[in-house]
C-alpha cells in the first residue's frame, strides 16, 4: 500500500477554544487512523516569534495546545508529534532554500502584501513593521514541508498561496541540485465546521467571543448563559437558522439528538432550557478530556516527553536528507575529495542521466533530461502546473511507450535521437529497480 505523507502546523498562540476542536482537532485526530497515511502535527513555534515577542507567552501557550491535542486524543506513538524548534534541520533547510528563492516570489506573499497595503492606506512607509521574519516565512513554511517531504498539507484557501511557493521552491532546488524534493499538494479543507461565537459573529480571539475548550465547568455554564439569543418567549417557535445556540449544539449532538433539539426550537423551548441542555451536551463530551488536560497542565514533563518522542521521529528523518542535501550544494567534508591522475576515470558507480524540473519567467513549468555528461537529450513543452509536469516525467520513466504517447508535450533536441533517449530512460529505469 503507498502511504500518503499529511503535515500540519499549529502556531501556539493562545488557548484553543471549543471552535479549533470541533473545526480542526476532533477531525484531524480521527483521520490519524486511516489505512495507508503517515501524519505529522508539529507546534510551529518559530512561526510564533513573527507575530509575538513575549517569551512567556509562547512557551505557555506551546505548553497549553500541545496538552489539548495530547488530552484529545492524539497518540504519539501513532503520529509524529513534535515542536518546531526540537528538528534544527528545518532551519538549516530554511537557509539552503533562501539561497534558491528569488525575492521576487517572496514580494508577491499574501501577508507581506497586506503589510504593504494596510502602510499605503495609513500613508507609512511600504516596509515600515515588517521583519525579515515576517518576509521570509513562506521560506520556512517550506522548509517545515520539504524537511520531510511531504505529499499532502492540509489547508484553507487563504494557506494555498504557501504551498505553491514551496513548490517553486522545491522545483529550484530540483532544477539546480538534482531530484531531492517531493512537490507538495495542498489539501483543501472546504468543509472545516465553523463554530459560531458567544457574539453570533465566527468563533475567534480576534473577536474575544470563544469558549475556551477546557475551562472548568462552573465557567462552560456562564460562557454558555451568555450567548446571544432573541427576544422569543417560551412557547414560542425558534429559528434554528442562524441560531449560534443551536449550531454549537449540533457540533457536538449525534443526529438523534440534534433532531430532538430542532424539535425543541420548533415547539418554543425556553432559551435558559437550551443552553443547560447545551451545557450537558459539551460537557459530556468535554469531561474526560478535561481531567486529561488538567493532569498534563500539572505534570508539563509528560507532555515535553511525548514532543520528544515526535522530536526523534522527525529528526531520523529530516537528518539524512539534509546529508544528502549539503552534498549536493557542495558541503562537504574535505576528506570526499580524492585527487586523480589525468586522464583518469572517476571511480566507483557512475553517474545517471537526470530529469530536472523548473519554472520559467512565463509562469510556466518545464522539465528536460540531462545525460550524466550534461547534454541536453530532451526538452519538454510549458505545463500549466508543476504537477503535471511531474507526473509526465514519472510516466517517462517507468511505461515503456510513454516517449511516443506523450510526443505533442516534447521538443526533440538537434542532434539526439530517440535511441539515445530510449537508453538514458532505460538506465534511469534500471536503476530504480536496483
Amino acid at each position: 500500500m503507498t502511504t500518503t505523507r499529511f503535515l500540519t502546523g499549529i502556531t501556539p498562540s493562545g488557548t484553543p477554544h471549543l471552535g479549533n476542536y470541533a473545526g480542526m482537532m476532533r477531525p484531524a485526530i480521527a483521520a490519524t487512523r486511516t489505512p495507508g497515511v503517515e501524519n505529522f502535527y508539529f507546534l510551529a513555534d518559530y512561526h510564533a516569534l513573527i507575530k509575538c515577542q513575549e517569551p512567556e507567552r509562547i512557551h505557555r501557550s506551546t505548553l497549553e495546545i500541545a496538552a489539548s491535542w495530547l488530552a484529545c486524543g492524539l497518540d504519539p506513538e501513532q503520529v509524529t508529534f513534535y515542536r518546531q524548534s526540537d528538528v534544527p534541520e528545518i532551519p538549516e533547510l530554511h537557509w539552503l532554500l533562501t539561497c534558491v528563492t528569488g525575492k521576487g516570489l517572496l514580494n508577491r506573499a499574501h501577508a507581506y502584501k497586506a503589510v504593504q497595503d494596510k502602510n499605503a492606506e495609513a500613508g507609512r512607509e511600504a516596509d515600515d513593521g515588517v521583519s525579515a521574519g515576517l518576509f521570509m516565512y513562506p521560506v520556512l513554511m517550506a522548509a517545515d514541508i520539504l524537511a520531510f517531504n511531504a505529499h499532502k498539507v492540509p489547508v484553507g484557501r487563504d494557506q494555498i498561496q504557501h504551498i505553491e511557493m514551496a513548490r517553486d521552491m522545491a522545483s529550484s532546488f530540483n532544477h539546480l541540485y538534482g531530484e531531492h524534493f517531493t512537490l507538495p499538494e495542498a489539501a483543501i479543507e472546504d468543509n472545516v465546521a465553523t463554530l459560531l461565537g458567544l457574539d453570533g459573529r465566527k468563533m475567534s480571539k480576534s473577536y474575544d467571543n470563544t469558549i475556551a475548550l477546557f475551562c472548568p465547568p462552573e465557567q462552560l455554564k456562564k460562557l454558555i448563559g451568555s450567548i446571544v439569543t432573541d427576544s422569543r418567549a417560551p412557547g414560542e417557535p425558534k429559528e434554528t437558522e442562524g441560531s449560534a445556540l443551536f449550531q454549537i449544539y449540533q457540533a457536538f449532538a449525534t443526529p438523534e439528538e440534534t433532531a430532538a433539539m430542532r424539535r425543541a426550537f420548533a415547539e418554543g423551548i425556553a432559551w435558559g432550557e437550551a443552553k443547560q441542555l447545551l451545557f450537558a451536551r459539551i460537557d459530556r463530551e468535554i469531561a474526560p478530556m478535561r481531567a486529561r488536560y488538567d493532569d498534563l497542565m500539572l505534570h508539563p514533563e509528560k507532555v515535553e516527553a511525548a514532543l520528544q518522542i515526535g522530536a526523534q521521529r522527525a529528526r531520523a528523518l529530516a537528518q539524512p536528507l539534509l546529508q544528502r542535501l549539503r552534498a549536493a550544494v557542495g558541503l562537504r567534508p574535505l576528506s570526499a575529495t580524492r585527487p586523480q591522475a589525468q586522464g583518469a576515470h572517476k571511480a566507483g558507480k557512475a553517474q545517471l542521466p537526470a530529469f530536472k524540473q523548473y519554472r520559467e519567467a512565463d509562469g510556466k513549468f518545464y522539465f528536460k533530461l540531462v545525460a550524466s555528461d550534461g547534454r541536453l537529450l530532451l526538452q519538454s513543452t510549458a505545463f500549466d502546473a508543476p504537477r503535471d509536469a511531474g507526473q509526465a516525467i514519472a510516466r517517462l520513466q517507468k511505461e515503456a511507450d510513454a516517449l511516443q504517447a506523450l510526443a505533442a508535450q516534447l521538443a526533440p533536441v538537434a542532434g539526439v535521437d530517440a535511441a539515445e533517449v530510449t537508453a538514458a530512460l532505460q538506465a534511469l529505469a534500471a536503476a530504480a529497480d536496483a
